[in-house]
């Protein structure tokens, strides 16, 4: 309890940061970086045909969603060399992936919060000493090596489901055999990854900012320390 009295005591909002890059770009951070796991987390789809080897047409709708383990969704598929329908699985598992970058976006929204209200009430805390920006240097640099790691495995990813639900695929040989109703639409992953790489350029570009807040950097209009024996002028 003392510690939490202690903590709401020292909060002392200040909206200056935000009106500098440092602040500024770390609240882009947190707004693409609900974009990016929100549209990769929260996707459904389904692609749609007909298969007309019989006198009447069967409609086939495989439908997936996240986390992209296709291997364990099935659909009814009619065998043309028979009357019966038979289970079929769509092939491919791209959980891991998937899982991955939505991962690193949540824990990457965390640390925006977390250090949103480190710059906006505790900014006094923040450049006591040169800790603060040097450990939010580290943390920043690594978020922006897991963007880029999983946003291009993300992005493999993806076009390998494309391929994998693709009715062609899915149909293999009897491309006379079926009509595509409509395709799986892809525009939400699509622009998850987008925002995934947007994100990468976010959190590396924030790198040079946070620098300038550590002790490794010096500010070039600062005077130059004297040396002894060195007097003031007239």
């Amino acid at each position: 309890m003392e510690i939490v009295q202690r903590a709401v005591s020292g909060f002392a909002l200040d909206l200056g940061p935000i009106k500098e890059p440092l602040g500024f770009i770390r609240v882009l951070e947190w707004v693409f970086t609900i974009f990016a796991f929100a549209t990769a987390g929260g996707y459904s789809g389904s692609t749609h045909f007909t298969v007309k080897c019989h006198e009447k047409p069967m409609e086939v709708k495989p439908e997936f969603w996240y986390p992209f383990r296709l291997a364990d969704r099935s659909y009814l598929m009619p065998t043309c060399n028979s009357t019966e329908v038979e289970v079929t699985y769509l092939q491919g598992d791209f959980r891991s992936s998937a899982e991955f970058f939505v991962s690193v976006g949540v824990f990457a929204f965390l640390y925006c919060t977390l250090t949103l209200v480190l710059y906006l009430g505790y900014q006094h805390v923040y450049r006591q000493t040169s800790r603060g920006p040097l450990a939010d240097l580290v943390v920043t640099g690594v978020f922006a090596f897991l963007w880029l790691v999983s946003s291009s495995a993300w992005g493999k990813g993806l076009t390998d489901i494309k391929f994998a639900t693709n009715p062609d695929h899915l149909m293999g040989s009897l491309k006379d055999e079926y009509t595509v109703e409509a395709y799986a639409s892809m525009g939400r992953l699509n622009a998850s990854v987008i925002f995934g790489f947007l994100n990468l350029i976010l959190w590396a570009g924030n790198c040079w900012f946070i620098y300038k807040e550590t002790h490794f950097h010096k500010d070039p209009n600062a005077p130059a320390p004297m040396q002894e024996g060195d007097l003031p002028g007239p």
